[in-house]
């Protein structure tokens, strides 16, 4: 019998899910691809902290896996909450693509003024670097952003550029770099949910890749110390260890900034614990102006 694969409808997301489909058919498995729609699919034209943050995405994918109607689904990792409902695990996690955001632009960069996006991190790491430019909200699947950009509602729009290669996308613009905007935790790797049921993950084991499953836990262990979900301004990332974390302010003015080797769980943890005290008044300024009630 074939393994249920869910996935949301985009493109991308589709191209994600049949990534993981060919490298299971690699692997000796037959698969489908079940599509399923989530509220963050059909609410749009607010920012995603209005409606619960990245976890739309996932929470009809986790249902739909505790129900039984699918056996796993595929996911952008950054879309997914730290905490999880009981019952699944996070079995595969694909080689890391590229983690780097990318501004897709054909004017010059001067000529720049009005940036699309909804990430309160993006829009804080934009306004840092870069003066005299406006940023309006824009949310929608990647052709939804490129077509609004060429009918010429904004001057550049950002996208993760993971996500322009793995559909095949060759778009006129700027990489940014990881060092300099830092991305989200997770950015730029695909992983796998599924039923805590051996025999299936057993199924998904091959597709694991140990280096990028190090990486990405780590920036996960310090998202989880720092809290702040999608509201408040943050970049982690972590390659080979090499772990960078910022908490900004929502007008990029002002930032936290760390920088580490590490190697463990319980350093990663220390990291992130640091990060918050030291960056706890812009977090709770963050979700003060954000209407948003503080976590603690």
């Amino acid at each position: 019998m074939p393994v249920r694969i869910g996935t949301r409808g985009s493109r991308l997301a589709l191209a994600q899910a049949e990534r993981v489909a060919s490298l299971l058919w690699e692997n000796g498995f037959e698969s489908e691809i079940v599509t399923i729609t989530t509220r963050g699919d059909t609410v749009d034209g607010v920012p995603l902290h209005e409606i619960g943050g990245q976890g739309v995405f996932v929470r009809a994918l986790d249902d739909a896996i505790l129900e039984g109607s699918i056996d796993a689904a595929v996911h952008s990792m950054k879309d997914i909450p730290a905490k999880r409902p009981a019952g699944l695990l996070t079995c595969a996690i694909l080689k890391r693509d590229s983690p780097a955001d990318f501004l897709a632009h054909t004017l010059p960069e001067e000529a720049i003024h009005v940036i699309g996006t909804t990430s309160t991190r993006r829009r804080a790491q934009l306004l840092r670097h870069m003066e005299g430019i406006m940023i309006k909200q824009l949310r929608g699947n990647v052709d939804t952003r490129l077509r609004k950009l060429c009918e010429g509602q904004y001057d550049a729009i950002v996208l993760a550029e993971a996500g322009l290669e793995r559909m095949g996308l060759s778009v006129p613009g700027t990489r940014l770099s990881p060092s300099l905007f830092v991305p989200s935790p997770n950015q730029g790797t695909i992983a796998v949910v599924c039923r805590n049921d051996p025999a299936l993950c057993g199924i998904f084991a091959p597709l694991d890749h140990s280096e990028t499953r190090a990486d990405v836990e780590y920036e996960r262990f310090v998202m989880e110390e720092v809290g702040g979900g999608c509201f408040t301004p943050q970049g982690i990332y972590s390659n080979q260890g090499h772990l960078i974390g910022e908490i900004l302010s929502l007008d990029g003015r002002r930032q936290v900034r760390m920088e580490d080797e590490i190697s463990s769980k319980e350093q990663a943890r220390a990291f992130g614990r640091k990060l918050r005290s030291e960056g706890m008044e812009l977090i709770r300024e963050a979700y003060e102006r954000l209407g948003i009630r503080d976590e603690g």
